[in-house]
């Protein structure tokens, strides 16, 4: 199941968005720390193309893709070494695909309410070189520990010890530099390696702007220090979205029209699903598309990598059809349900029987034989 990582300040709406998320309550107080446990909430995948292929079928049951969210504690300065509580459960989010670290572009009074800041003001760029800091400087200390670990081996001659060092050694100098470790190039024989070193800023990043309705978001009231951020954002590579998680939460029990409505009501735009844009961009950002298995049981999306083969397709199901893949018959889905019939998609030959070398397109219906 794909996973992401919360991470970022105080009170910048890490909770908040967790809590619309889920739809399942964490303490989100307005002071620091307020989250003192690691919160860990599966999400379904919105996807409107499940419902109507489950409808074709008749199926029993509707199985979304998920994806696992865990809300970690605010980070602040000097949470590498000790400060604060955000430093201890640094380690639930490096077995994570991607961090979505929240970023505050409202201000700290407006609309009837005051929210602190832990610097006691709105500035995005120093809140995300804070935040990126701490985890530069958590991953120094986890490649400093290894690289001491593997050092009696290495100076036996052991040969993995000694190609994994080199690998280590590579991200050891870039964050000395106070650089990410997603900044290294390597082989694909050291990309290997450093899979297994989980280090959070060789992860994907997605950053979570998140404003407030009603008020002078950054956005609107400094929109050229906006864009600096912005800029900022994507010269690092990372993925981001624009979210008003507070919204988001006090919606998160509705139904869509009704969201629909009063998101038009607080001039929010209506067609904007913040939680379905963030989802979307996690996709984007990690490489990933949906591909779907349909019947009379059940109907269900299934997330793998893009450019995958049929085999590596099959494998989200069972490792067995992947291994045992003889081949698959394969229809996109809006050809399945304009044609309205398997029978009529075999007459007309758009259900196609495909082999190994065969790469899965998002929204591909798929039967596996196996």
């Amino acid at each position: 199941m794909l996973s992401i990582g919360i991470v970022g300040l105080p009170n910048v709406g890490k909770s908040t968005l967790f809590n619309a998320l889920t739809k399942k309550s964490v303490l989100a107080a307005n002071y620091p720390f307020a989250t003192i446990d690691p919160s860990v909430g599966v999400v379904a995948v919105p996807d409107e193309r499940l419902s109507k292929l489950a409808e074709f079928s008749g199926s029993k049951k509707i199985l979304p893709a998920a994806i696992e969210f865990v809300d970690i504690a605010g980070l602040v300065e000097g949470a590498n070494k000790g400060e604060g509580l955000g430093n201890q459960f640094l380690s639930h989010i490096r077995e994570v695909d991607a961090i979505l670290e929240m970023v505050r572009i409202f201000p700290i009074v407006g609309g009837g309410e005051s929210i602190t800041h832990v610097y006691g003001s709105v500035d995005p760029l120093r809140d995300i070189k804070v935040i990126n800091m701490e985890l530069i400087l958590a991953d120094l200390a986890s490649v400093e520990k290894r690289i001491e670990r593997l050092s009696r081996d290495a100076k036996r001659g052991d040969k993995q010890a000694v190609e994994e060092t080199e690998v280590l050694q590579k991200f050891l100098i870039v964050l000395q530099e106070e650089k990410m470790a997603n900044t290294v190039e390597l082989s694909k024989e050291e990309e290997e390696y450093a899979k297994h070193f989980n280090l959070l800023t060789r992860k994907k990043f997605i950053y979570g702007l998140n404003r407030r309705s009603g008020v002078s978001n950054m956005d609107e009231s400094h929109p050229e220090d906006f864009k600096k951020v912005l800029e900022h954002i994507e010269s690092m590579g990372a993925g981001y979205i624009v979210i008003d998680a507070k919204t988001e939460e006090d919606l998160k029990d509705l139904e869509k029209a009704e969201k629909e409505e009063i998101k038009k009501d607080f001039g929010v735009d209506h067609t904007d699903d913040g939680i379905d844009k963030l989802i979307q961009e996690a996709y984007k950002v990690l490489g990933l598309m949906t591909y779907f298995t349909t019947g009379p049981e059940e109907t269900r999306g299934w997330t793998v990598p893009v450019g995958s083969s049929a085999p590596r397709a099959g494998r989200a199901i069972h490792t067995d059809f992947e291994q045992r893949f003889i081949r698959a018959q394969v229809i996109a889905w809006n050809t399945l349900l304009e044609l309205g019939s398997f029978a009529k998609a075999r007459e007309t030959g758009q259900l196609r029987i495909e082999g190994k070398e065969y790469i899965v397109k998002d929204g591909d219906v798929i039967e596996f034989m196996v």
